[in-house]
């Protein structure tokens, strides 16, 4: 959920318009003898762009885009699922980290192509933009995850080797090819007569490409089963074979995913650490080629729960699918709520769009020819038409099924006028506590210390743990673009109260007003007053759990500050290390040895100090001191034991410093984490602890 990230904030000793005026005036010359001409044109052939710039096509050469690798392959095989020509997809991790996906479609086509003169299945897998997912009378597929063509193409051009085995639906037989970095190696081999049909790949990714080749099993599984839900009556299997011992006869590891009922099965997983107050409505249904499925569940949470696809393809910020069906339960809700009774038809009680999506989960699935993204994520759908085949679909199959079941309808009703309720109080309550505060121009919090610069994009706050941290980042801080927001005690759990509530919280109030970017719906994010929101907490359990109620809050309430890279966490030294004049500061056990073996005039080993130090030898100075051969080695218990001095070098610095970014690579692992170790239910927290328990460092008893 967080990477590191070293951020630096040098100070501007002139303004960004004289900066610019100083540029304008004197504009750099080229050099007369390497003029911009055609030979400064570069062209690159075949697949040179993927290795050329394979950011560009699976975002990044780290762990994630790795993976794309693999996603790429299973996508080609979940299209041929969709289409209704595949039936089981296999996914297999072999030793020497090489993959291989197959697959029981139709198999790449494997005759001659009629503008390459070549093999289609060496057409595909060489060439980009060439598949059959363009449309058109002769497309293969009315519907696809994939739109450009370059999938396939791409895997082959990242791999040092690629091998391809098609079992052909045109001649019956088996047809072989491999490759190595995205070129050919031969021509495709016909093989014997098989009675079966489908593609398998094998591919060994490119070690020059990128940063590591580790293949993590829980990430492949995740995104396995979220496309066995969304494809029902699929069989998809992974098989990892690197650690035979796994599974403790010899045999490898093996999890296989069916589900007969897909997206319902898809929103009971979600609500499995929730209390449902409703049964699943599942509402299917079509208009022209565009299909619509949709999974509603009520809860007793007050956060909702999205979960939207087009083609199988997580939008994750939505698009007028999710408009359409906002709309639609939102007006069959009212109607359901009038005509029941429970508001007079003369009087205005209309129940808001948030009312009745108050602990909802939705799972809505799309699938439509020729879908247009906003950007290349493709994380919202753009097509206009799916906003009102969406709304019909979903308003005749909600009011049908309230009509139909009349105890769920009455619980529906009564959980959104209970939202609608909470929703006046908290309007009350955020009146009076902006509408008062900053965002009328009146005074910010008074714990706030605010920076010197208005400018946002170079301002950040520091969210600290308690006065006494708070006093010395105050004193330590640079004023120019530092702010210090002290936090007194715990914050409130917002994961178990709703916003009215939430508002009564000093702390949060103050956090609010700070940030000057408003809650609920009147958040605004062109409003923030910092670019950069810094969670500064204790190394210790408290710490810990400080910090974890501030992701809470900004996860629910404030998503869009993580998903612009807003926030971040400050890593703060566990020890400081001093012998004479010299001294240095530690992160780990094991920097704090190196520091000690580097002061020491005797070499002592690294073990034998870590030894020393667990058994509590050594001469205690304070509780938290420790002298070892004339080399002292403090503990810091919090924030409060470094003086300003210190918590400016080592922790706000932005030369020094270590700061992890808050990023959110899966919604639903994050929802579901967070409905775990926030929740009211206690079993699965417990589950939790006793899992991980061992791999907990610097636990403070």
């Amino acid at each position: 959920m967080a990477k590191p990230k070293t951020k630096k904030t040098p100070k501007q000793t002139t303004s960004p318009q004289k900066q610019a005026v100083k540029v304008a005036a004197k504009p750099k010359k080229a050099p007369a003898k390497k003029g911009y001409t055609a030979q400064s044109i570069q062209v690159l052939q075949g697949l040179e762009p993927v290795r050329k710039r394979p950011g560009m096509y699976i975002g990044g050469t780290g762990i994630p885009g790795l993976h794309h690798l693999i996603w790429e392959a299973v996508d080609n095989a979940i299209d041929e699922a969709m289409a209704g020509h595949c039936a089981t997809i296999d996914v297999v991790l072999h030793p020497d980290n090489s993959v291989t996906i197959s697959d029981d479609g139709r198999g790449i086509p494997i005759d001659k192509h009629p503008v390459s003169k070549k093999s289609a299945l060496e057409t595909v897998m060489t060439t980009l933009h060439a598949g059959g997912k363009f449309g058109g009378e002769d497309g293969a597929y009315k519907v696809s995850g994939g739109l450009h063509g370059v999938g396939i193409s791409v895997l082959n051009a990242l791999s040092t080797k690629l091998q391809t085995e098609v079992a052909s639906s045109i001649d019956g037989h088996l047809h072989t090819q491999e490759y190595a970095r995205g070129k050919a190696k031969g021509a495709v081999k016909k093989g014997k007569a098989v009675k079966r049909t489908g593609t398998t790949h094998r591919f060994w990714p490119d070690e020059t490409i990128f940063e590591e080749i580790r293949w993590d099993r829980k990430t492949i599984l995740d995104r396995l089963r979220q496309q066995a839900y969304l494809t029902k009556g699929v069989t998809v299997t992974l098989t990892d074979e690197r650690n035979m011992k796994d599974a403790g006869d010899g045999q490898p590891w093996q999890y296989r995913f069916h589900f007969e009922s897909g997206i319902r099965s898809y929103a009971q997983h979600l609500n499995k650490q929730r209390d449902a107050i409703s049964n699943v409505i599942y509402i299917a249904g079509q208009s022209g080629d565009a299909e619509v499925e949709v999974a509603l569940q009520y809860t007793d949470t007050y956060a909702e729960h999205t979960f939207s696809f087009a083609n199988n393809i997580n939008t994750i910020e939505g698009g007028t699918h999710l408009t359409g069906l906002n709309r639609a339960l939102t007006r069959v809700i009212n109607d359901y709520a009038r005509k029941q009774g429970f508001v007079k038809k003369d009087k205005d009680g209309s129940l808001a769009g948030e009312d009745v999506r108050e602990g909802l989960t939705i799972v809505l699935s799309v699938r439509l020819p020729d879908p247009q993204f906003e950007g290349q994520t493709k994380a919202k759908l753009n097509n206009p038409e799916m906003r009102s085949v969406v709304e019909q679909v979903v308003g005749e199959g909600l009011a049908t099924y309230l009509e139909e079941n009349p105890a769920d309808g009455k619980k529906v009703i009564e959980k959104a006028y209970l939202a609608a309720k909470a929703r006046m109080a908290a309007k009350a309550a955020r009146d009076t506590v902006l509408r008062k505060g900053a965002l009328e121009g009146m005074t910010l919090p008074g714990k706030l210390a605010d920076c010197a610069s208005k400018d946002a994009s170079q301002s950040e706050l520091y969210i600290v743990e308690g006065d006494s941290a708070g006093g010395s980042a105050k004193q330590g801080r640079d004023r120019e673009f530092q702010a210090i927001l002290p936090l007194r005690g715990k914050i409130l759990n917002v994961e178990r109260a709703r916003l009215d509530r939430m508002l009564g919280s000093d702390s949060v109030k103050s956090l609010i007003i700070a940030l000057g970017a408003g809650i609920g719906e009147e958040f605004d994010l062109e409003k923030i007053r910092y670019h950069r929101v810094i969670i500064m907490t204790d190394a210790d359990v408290d710490g810990a759990h400080i910090r974890t109620l501030l992701l809470t809050f900004f996860f629910r309430h404030m998503p869009d500050v993580i998903r612009n890279g807003y926030l971040y966490i400050a890593e703060s030294p566990l020890y400081r290390v001093s012998s004479g004049k010299q001294s240095g500061y530690a992160h780990t056990e094991a920097e704090r040895d190196k520091l000690i073996q580097k002061f020491l005039e005797k070499k002592t080993s690294v073990k034998a100090l870590s030894e020393e130090l667990a058994s509590g030898e050594g001469k205690a100075t304070t509780s938290a001191q420790k002298d070892i051969g004339g080399v002292t080695v403090q503990r810091y218990k919090g924030l409060g034991e470094l003086n300003p001095s210190q918590l400016w070098e080592t922790t706000m610095d932005p030369a020094n410093r270590i700061l992890y970014q808050v990023n959110v690579d899966d919604a639903e692992k994050a929802d579901e984490l967070f409905d775990t170790l926030m929740g009211s239910d206690v079993e699965p927290r417990k589950k939790f602890i006793q899992t991980h328990a061992k791999s907990v460092a610097n636990l403070d008893i």
